[in-house]
Formats: C-alpha cells, structure tokens, sequence
C-alpha cells in the first residue's frame, strides 16, 4: 500500500471527511482492521483565507508548497490538495516536490465521462467558479462544457462556503437556495452539477435532489485509494 499525502485544512471539517472517507473505502476493499497509510500536514485556513481576498496567490501557493515539501519528506508516495479553490496554484506545488500530485479537477473529469455526460454545472468559491485554473482545465484538457451560475447567485454560493459551511455551519434555507440554483443550471442543460468545494456536499448530497452530483471530495478520495492499493487511478500531467 502506497502512503497517502493529504495536504489539509481548508478547511478542516472538508479535511476530516477525506480522513474518514480513505480510511473507510482502505477498509471496505481490504477488509480486518486495514487502514490507510496517510500523512497529512494541515495548513491555517485563516492565513490562506485572507490572502485568498487579498489576492496575494504567489504569498499562498508559498505556503503550501512548504507544506506539500514537509509530506514529501515525512514519506508520501502522492499528494492531494485537500481543497478545490487552492487548485488555482498546483503549479506551484507541484514545481516544489518530485512525487505526483493527484489533481482534482482530473479526477472529477473522469467521472464524469464515466457517467456518460458532457455537459455540466459547476458549484464553488467565485476563485472557482470564474478562474480558469479549474473551469478551464475541464473545458480545455478534458472536452467538457461547464456552466456556472449567474454572478448574484455565484455571490451566494461563494458566501455560503465561507461565512457558513467553513465553519461548520449547516442551513436549511442555504440549501434551499443551492438546489434552486442547482436546478436552474439543470434547465440551461446541464446533465450533472459539480460539487467544486469540498465543503458543499455537508450542506447538498444526492438525497436532496435528482440531478445528478458529482461530490469533488469523495471523488477525491476514492481515486486516492486506487492509486494507494495499485488500481487504475488518474495522475494527468498539468
């Protein structure tokens, strides 16, 4: 078995479902008492927030470059940047270290073509859902078409993520709003919806709706452990 690096907190409670997610997929395919070999190093959310704002991401991806160098050194086979927004400076982290990164946007790629679907919506922070680090990175290297919500309702997902769900807040009446923003993406012809912040599925999971979620963190999760236990995983170069 392969050792997992996880580069976490952020936030944490996003982090903690990757924790518990790997291990319990470890269990279910081996079996006894089998868990996963993990490292993890995990960042101040606050500090990554506020550069995030401030829209210093050199000063970011600094810091989980040397975060992702310390996973590396303590003995990760692989990396995975526990977060989708902070995908907007792979390059940097990847620049810093020699293992593979597991990218997420490549993972949830592949899923989707799995699932037979070219056409799909995209949840997330505003980095996300208007930056090309991600967006671009499934229209362009993957050939899918992706559609976000419009810029009042990208405002509401963005302030949900953080002024609720990044501190473990659930609420009823934004979970509302997700799935009228959800299925109004559905009518413009999205076949699926892409859950692009890995806080998102603890307010909106598949029982709350039938168009189709693809759930970016256990997505995550699930191809760590293939590539952990040697089954077919996705490592796409940048």
């Amino acid at each position: 078995m392969k050792t997992i690096g996880l580069l976490g907190g952020m936030s944490w409670e996003s982090t903690e479902l990757y924790y518990r997610w790997i291990n319990e997929e470890v269990k279910k395919r081996l079996g006894g008492l089998h868990s996963a070999k993990i490292i993890m190093v995990s960042v101040d959310f606050q500090e990554i927030e506020e550069l995030q704002h401030n829209n210093e991401w050199q000063k970011a991806g600094q810091v989980l470059a040397k975060a992702s160098q310390q996973i590396e050194v303590a003995g990760a086979d692989f990396l995975l940047i526990c977060t989708n927004t902070m995908h907007k400076v792979a390059p940097q982290v990847e620049e810093a270290i020699s293992i593979p990164l597991l990218h997420l946007a490549d993972a949830t790629a592949a899923r989707i073509k799995q699932a037979g679907m070219h056409k799909v919506g995209l949840l997330g922070t505003n980095f996300t859902m208007e930056g090309n680090f991600y967006k671009g990175r499934l229209e362009e290297l993957h050939g899918l078409e992706v559609i976000v919500p419009a810029a009042e309702d990208r405002q509401l997902v963005h302030q949900v993520i953080y002024d609720e769900l990044c501190l473990g807040q659930v609420v009823d009446s934004s979970r509302n709003e997700y799935l009228r923003i959800i299925d109004e993406m559905h009518v413009q012809g999205a076949e699926g919806v892409i859950e692009g912040c890995t806080e998102i599925v603890m307010l909106v999971k598949q029982e709350h709706t039938s168009v189709p979620l693809f759930d970016t963190t256990i997505i995550h999760a699930q191809e760590a452990v293939n590539l952990a236990l040697g089954s077919e995983a996705l490592l796409i170069d940048s």
